[in-house]
């Protein structure tokens, strides 16, 4: 009989996340067009074709493709004209954060619900001061957060609403696209996203006017005739990442179904294992882009990832530490909910390309 050591070494390493790509020669094929036209940036065909064909496919009022997802949450903030205290939630990445420093606005950190992840209205009403100029929500793995109140809260005091939708492609909100909520909504289109450009982000608003001041501020502030209006910057996307973006939208359904099935087979198999919970999601509205568990103390955490990586199954703490305690970022405010989750969660691998005997492998590492 093999070792423990020996088998471990007859499977692949199963990383967290891994990219869906359509096949090269799909995407060569677009690139193709892209180099005998000359075109690489400033607009080009290719990325006006992101734009529709992501408008179609997910039933958005609009999409202004930019370079990345941190980039959208600056220009969200810029386009909108935001000067002051913007309340946010301390369980995310470090970009959302960034994108409000950068643009000189103070973060003020408002602490999640237990069950969804997400920034908790309840606890929004006592951040709010004279300074407060917008709210910043996330909806944590694609999960929607609860829209109505938070703009309730939002109409209540003349405040802004930009939703930091990082995760939230293909995620709905009462039958439409979750991305279409908020004043602006930024998303992401990173490799590690559901559907993905490598790099690459976008914002959506249904106003007409952020619309275009969206479009100018990602080219330097340029109006239609390349007259300076607006204090703009390089936020533009490339036709090499566009043509990935288009190449990819012909698999999103295939890869939000794919997410979807493997979900709910986590779900059903983990159901049973006294020391996890899940994170409480909206049935059937969020992409189930990303399976957390959050486990009963970080010690019983901790065992179960040390126990999945020596079997060359590497999940991913997301998100930690909470970002209210990057002391050199920040100025500490306290989320005790947040930074309890924070210790306790762990990402566990799924991604398109994740077969179902890897999957079943880590479930049986971690139920037995």
């Amino acid at each position: 009989m093999n070792s423990e050591s020996e088998q471990m070494n007859n499977h692949p390493s199963i990383p967290v996340t891994m990219p869906s790509l359509a096949p090269l020669e799909e995407y060569v094929e677009l690139l193709r067009g892209a180099w005998s036209r000359g075109i690489l940036t400033h607009n080009g065909p290719l990325v006006q074709q992101l734009e529709r064909d992501l408008c179609k496919k997910l039933g958005l009022s609009s999409f202004v493709a930019v370079s990345n997802g941190t980039i959208a949450l600056q220009m969200a903030i810029k386009a909108l004209g935001l000067k002051g205290e913007i309340i946010t939630t301390p369980f995310t990445w470090i970009a959302t954060v960034s994108a409000i420093k950068w643009e000189g606005c103070v973060p003020i950190f408002c602490d999640i619900d237990p069950e969804t992840l997400n920034l908790d209205p309840c606890n929004i009403e006592p951040l709010i001061t004279d300074r407060t100029c917008a709210i910043m929500p996330v909806h944590v793995f694609g999960n929607p957060c609860d829209v109505q109140s938070i703009e309730d809260i939002a109409t209540g005091y003349g405040l802004k609403v930009i939703y930091d939708g990082a995760h939230a492609v293909g995620s709905m909100y009462r039958g439409r696209s979750l991305l279409e909520c908020g004043d602006i909504t930024a998303t992401s289109l990173h490799a590690t996203k559901l559907l993905n450009t490598a790099e690459g982000g976008g914002c959506i608003t249904g106003d007409f006017e952020l619309h275009e001041r969206l479009r100018r501020i990602r080219f330097f502030g340029h109006d239609e005739a390349r007259d300076i209006v607006e204090d703009g910057f390089n936020g533009k996307m490339t036709e090499v990442h566009a043509a990935l973006g288009i190449a990819n939208l012909k698999y999103y359904d295939a890869v939000l179904a794919d997410r979807k099935r493997k979900y709910a087979i986590y779900r059903d198999a983990l159901s049973g294992v006294a020391s996890i919970r899940f994170q409480s999601i909206r049935s059937g509205e969020a992409n189930c882009s990303y399976f957390p568990v959050i486990f009963t103390s970080e010690s019983e955490m901790s065992k179960a990832e040390e126990k999945l990586k020596r079997h060359d199954i590497h999940p991913r703490r997301y998100f930690y530490p909470s970002v209210n305690t990057f002391g050199k970022i920040v100025e500490y405010q306290p989320a005790p909910v947040s930074e309890d989750i924070t210790r306790r969660i762990l990402c566990l691998p799924l991604y398109y390309g994740l077969t179902d005997k890897d999957l079943y492998r880590t479930i049986d590492i971690l139920v037995s």
